[in-house]
């Protein structure tokens, strides 16, 4: 009904959609986010580099398990620190490493620069419950500890023990994928081998890894062999395994535009993407997607 302003944003998208979101909404100050650590800081990374470049990023709460615990007091820094709130649920603390016999600690006890496992009672008939996160305390406020999270203990890949995080094996698939011209990853996730039973063959265990890339329709065994030689130059357990033939090569596929899409559909959930997929029907499905 507006003519004028359609032919605003007629004009705006025949000029691409890099920086778009600034040019359509020149008052828009800033993007708030869900979230903006770990894994999922990959779909900010390509906000920024592309519709909404130019633009700062907020991530105003940390949540875990359906619970609000946390507030980011500092908006301007570019990766998010929060606040934990001791009134809003009860949180217990697991030193890491693991100890032997795990006793917890509570908020007044929590050292700076230190790693720990949370654990939360915030909802009823929920008790203690391990919440699978693993906070870092880079300093106080006042008295209340403040944390970053660092990565989540169920997205760890490991088939001999060699325990890949996450958000370090999300940085060795950047590095790989800026060694292919013209690729830009839009999503993935894993799979260990042991998910796929007889299906894997008699090979030794290894990773299966989807992508979806723009840019690239088709990868060559030596652009595929690049993930593998990342993973061996970042984790020098990994590399030890391989060498020894205890772990397999990689396997890397390439999945169609959408399919990260339906994978979301299927979670049914908004929680953050998981990176290693642990069921069969979620792995048949991105198996269904894959065109090379």
């Amino acid at each position: 009904p507006n003519a004028a302003r359609a032919a605003e944003l007629r004009a705006e998208c025949a000029r691409g959609f890099e920086g778009i979101v600034q040019r359509l909404w020149p008052q828009l100050e800033v993007v708030v986010v869900g979230t903006a650590h770990g894994a999922e800081q990959l779909y900010c990374d390509a906000l920024r580099q592309a519709d909404c470049k130019g633009l700062p990023f907020y991530c105003p709460f940390y949540r875990a398990a359906g619970a609000l615990l946390g507030v980011n007091l500092w908006p301007e820094e570019p990766a998010p620190r929060f606040l934990l709130c001791p009134d809003w649920a009860f949180c217990e603390f697991l030193p890491c490493p693991a100890e032997d016999e795990p006793q917890t600690v509570l908020l007044g006890e929590l050292w700076e620069g230190r790693e720990y496992g949370l654990v939360l009672t915030a909802r009823p008939g929920e008790y203690r419950c391990r919440a699978g996160e693993v906070l870092r305390v880079t300093g106080f406020h006042k008295q209340c500890p403040v944390v970053e999270p660092v990565r989540r203990e169920s997205q760890v890949l490991s088939v001999r023990g060699e325990s890949i995080p996450e958000e370090r094996f999300c940085r060795s698939l950047c590095r790989a994928v800026g060694m292919w011209p013209g690729a830009r990853l839009v999503d993935y996730i894993c799979v260990e081998s042991a998910l796929l039973g007889a299906a894997s063959g008699a090979c030794a265990p290894h990773y299966e890894v989807f992508v979806e890339l723009r840019g690239l329709r088709d990868l060559s065994e030596g652009q595929r062999y690049k993930l593998d030689q990342c993973l061996q130059e970042d984790f020098p357990i990994y590399k030890s395994f391989r060498f020894k033939g205890s772990i397999g090569p990689l396997r890397l596929h390439l999945v169609g535009v959408g399919a990260f899409a339906q994978l979301r559909e299927a979670l049914g959930s908004p929680l953050p993407m998981p990176r290693v997929l642990r069921e069969e029907r979620l792995l048949q499905l991105i198996q269904s997607t894959v065109i090379s």
